[in-house]
């Protein structure tokens, strides 16, 4: 008999923001989990109204503490198993923290949180209660991206040298915030975002995507964080010159006032035997450059073994994990199901009384959600200091 679906919470996700969809939409795909509760606003009427308005029954919340209050009267069958987290950065410490308390797992939007203060508070509950932790790093859930990282980390570029890791968007060119346009004005806005607009919203998917391909950890740096549309009041174009831990270099940058770009996220690895790229707007194929050969393009689905290049031992899960054929494009709700499929499989082991320690390899964890705001601290004090070197704090 298969087990139940698991019960999921949304926290936030009402009126016009983008975010909840695709988590939503990713939670369902598989028919192992399903949104069963949310509270979709800090408006208590809002939130239930909103709830009312979903696409399919749930049982909405004023609150998210009203939320987790009715999990204590509910039968353990009944009980959410994890939150997905939707709000803005500043109200991603308090309901983190309070589903850990309350035994419930945490899907949380990135960045962790709006400082770095809130997110070692947030990782020492981690560790104190054990309670599974996800933070959305949707693009390490695209195929090529887990394709990427194994090249890379067994060594067949050879050995990181440089890498560019960048995220680059035109969305924010023109003072958009003045409009009223809610997603806008709450990324632009210290005490909603954070010390980083730019790069705490999307310096952080490129600093993720180049830990998460190359295994390597940036361990001092020189940044520039540049406001171009007069009136802002955070950064709307990141740049960060990187030492990495192996000795190689790095650039670390983001920028959305770049016009006709969309979402272009994009890493390029170059090693001493060769060089790989990856491109988020063509997520199906990963492109090797080799020395005196022609470039070899690999596809999702039709990857061979033993071709020359790749060794015949490739690992046989990285091989099993598309679901469908090459030429069936999978995409941005493909990533995000992806993460939440292995997730899942955490939750449910601890739930049967395992210890889960994630390592990273299926979706970043709040360790790495605690690096990417190091990260930002490190490059708003250096950029403060007109780019001064400035190492990365200790992790904890």
């Amino acid at each position: 008999m298969s087990p139940r679906p698991l019960n999921v919470g949304l926290i936030g996700g009402g009126g016009t923001a983008f975010i909840v969809h695709p988590q939503a939409r990713a939670v369902h795909l598989d028919g192992t989990r399903h949104v069963v509760a949310a509270a979709l606003s800090s408006n208590p009427e809002k939130a239930v109204e909103a709830a009312k308005k979903w696409c399919h029954p749930i049982c909405g919340f004023e609150s998210y503490d009203a939320m987790f209050e009715m999990q204590k009267k509910l039968p353990v069958g009944e009980r959410l198993d994890y939150v997905v987290i939707v709000t803005p950065n500043h109200v991603h410490f308090d309901p983190a923290a309070k589903a850990m308390k309350a035994g419930v797992a945490v899907f949380c939007e990135k960045p962790l949180t709006l400082n770095l203060a809130e997110a070692t508070a947030l990782v020492k509950l981690q560790r104190k209660t054990g309670v599974p932790f996800a933070v959305a790093h949707t693009y390490l859930g695209h195929w090529t991206s887990r394709f990427a990282r194994y090249i890379v980390r067994s060594g067949l570029v050879g050995d990181v040298r440089w890498v560019d890791s960048s995220y680059i968007q035109g969305w924010l060119a023109t003072k958009l915030e003045d409009t009223g346009q809610t997603q806008a004005s709450w990324r632009v806005n210290p005490k909603l975002a954070g010390a980083s607009g730019c790069g705490g919203d999307i310096g952080t998917h490129a600093l993720m995507q180049l830990r998460y391909v190359t295994g390597l950890e940036v361990t001092q740096l020189s940044a520039q964080l540049e406001t171009f549309v007069q009136g802002r009041q955070l950064d709307d174009h990141f740049t960060v010159y990187c030492q990495l831990s192996n000795g190689g270099k790095a650039l670390v940058r983001a920028s959305q006032i770049c016009i006709g770009h969309k979402n272009d996220l994009g890493i390029e690895v170059a090693g001493t035997k060769g060089t790989l790229r990856w491109r988020q707007e063509e997520p199906e194929c990963v492109t090797i450059h080799l020395p005196g050969q022609p470039d070899r393009v690999y596809w999702r689905s039709v990857v061979a073994p033993g071709d020359g290049f790749l060794p015949k031992n490739v690992p046989a899960d990285l091989m099993a994990e598309p679901t469908i054929p090459s030429g069936h494009t999978e995409g941005f709700h493909d990533a995000f199901a992806r993460l939440h499929r292995s997730f899942e499989a955490d939750v449910r082991a601890w739930q049967s009384g395992n210890k889960v320690a994630c390592d990273g390899s299926k979706y970043a964890n709040i360790a790495d959600g605690w690096t990417g705001m190091a990260f930002i601290e490190a490059a708003v004090q250096s950029s403060g200091k007109k780019g001064a070197w400035t190492k990365m704090p200790k992790p904890i």
